[in-house]
């Protein structure tokens, strides 16, 4: 692929065009689970140069805030507060140092052999479907303003063009937003009376984790998810780059940088950053694949985190207005999970393969809870645990064919 020649005015415009295709899920994650959007804005520009510094500056990657971890945060902050809830980010970044260990030692196949597909399609979707109730809830607090914003995602989704088509979040917000402040239905007064330059509120009021095995142990089987999209991602933007990124600076590199990367956002009160696909569909739309210019998405990402007017406007943002992109993103989170199954062809006449899914499916939809004396895991965490241990010890089956049922 025949590389653009930017001059450095041009790579700015480009690094920040790329912010605001991540812009809208980064700031949206945290809204969603009541953490603050300014500092989920800063952790992922100073994790994404955490993760550039590790892996040499080779790597054109951005770090935004995951939904994989929505639903944990929501139920872990509902048994811990924050301080517990970012003990549990320390437990994914963890499972990340391990992961990169266990590349390092031996190699990439044997993540794909512990966290093969019939566990994390499964997995994905459960993290999707788990989060329908409160997409709803959110959504009927103003159904005129959710289908509003909804609508116009799914238009952006349909006939959106280039960059433009991954935007479907921030135009779906501002639609819903312009339409609020129609109605009258916007609060504006925390915007009046905010700064214009502030740091960002976990940075100024600093809250520490809280070290606890509980929150510690909850959060750490949901990276299985993110582990798996991250090594998708790398092979991705190695043939966007054409530059095989998996053997150097080596996958063990990118995984300890990603990892590295949650801690540091940990620290800071900041949600778990990982790969972002959407930049990187946006790096293949417009062939640059400078990493300096996603430095430059990093860098723009901590400018917008210290405007205090911007944090307070997203936090004008009306309920239902978020309501309604959730009834289309957690969709979206559960169909991820079932293209996962079918892209990687999982053979559901295999008994074996059907009794994982059904296994994971049905014990997190239903709420399973294991305690032990003060110990307990409980939904996502859980079945992703159970689906890990049932692909490590249930034996090969054979498929049975046509004949041998009849």
């Amino acid at each position: 692929m025949e590389q653009p020649v930017l001059s450095p005015v041009r790579k700015t415009a480009v690094g920040v065009q790329f912010l605001f295709v991540a812009f809208g899920s980064t700031v949206l994650m945290p809204l969603l689970v009541g953490l603050d959007p300014s500092t989920a804005l800063f952790s992922a520009g100073v994790g994404t140069l955490i993760f550039h510094l590790v892996t040499k500056g080779m790597v054109p990657i951005f770090l935004g805030s995951s939904f994989a971890y929505i639903a944990p945060i929501i139920l872990a902050s509902k048994q811990f507060a924050l301080p517990g809830v970012l003990a549990g980010f320390a437990g994914v970044a963890l499972v990340y140092f391990i992961a990169a260990v266990l590349i390092r030692w031996r190699g990439s196949n044997f993540i794909n052999r512990l966290f093969p597909p019939v566990v994390v399609g499964p997995t994905i979707i459960l993290i999707g479907l788990s989060l329908s109730g409160t997409a709803v809830n959110m959504a009927s607090t103003d159904w005129l303003l959710a289908v509003v914003s909804l609508l116009a995602a799914i238009a952006i989704l349909i006939w959106g063009r280039g960059m433009f088509k991954l935007l479907p979040v921030i135009v779906g917000v501002a639609v819903g937003y312009v339409v609020a402040i129609c109605l009258g239905k916007v609060d504006f007064s925390g915007l009046l009376s905010a700064s214009w330059l502030a740091l960002p509120q976990n940075i100024a009021h600093p809250q520490m984790p809280q070290f606890a095995w509980q929150p510690f142990v909850c959060m750490m089987p949901i990276a299985t998810a993110s582990i798996v999209e991250h090594v998708g991602d790398v092979y991705v933007i190695s043939q966007v780059a054409e530059k095989d990124f998996v053997k150097n600076p080596g996958l063990h590199r990118t995984m300890f940088g990603d990892g590295l990367a949650i801690l540091a956002a940990s620290l800071m009160g900041g949600p778990p950053v990982t790969t972002y696909s959407e930049v990187t569909g946006a790096v293949q739309i417009t062939r640059v694949t400078q990493p300096v210019v996603l430095r430059i998405t990093a860098v723009t990402a901590i400018v917008f985190s210290v405007i205090g007017k911007l944090n307070a406007l997203l936090q004008s943002i009306p309920q239902a207005v978020l309501g309604g992109i959730m009834l289309l993103l957690f969709g979206t989170i559960a169909s991820v999970g079932i293209q996962s199954l079918v892209r990687n062809k999982v053979d559901f006449s295999d008994t074996r393969n059907i009794i994982i899914a059904s296994v994971v499916l049905t014990t997190g939809i239903g709420g399973a809870v294991l305690s032990v004396g003060s110990f307990s895991l409980t939904g996502i965490g859980l079945s992703a645990v159970i689906g890990i241990i049932l692909n490590l010890i249930l034996p090969q089956t054979k498929t049975v064919s046509e004949d041998e049922k009849l």
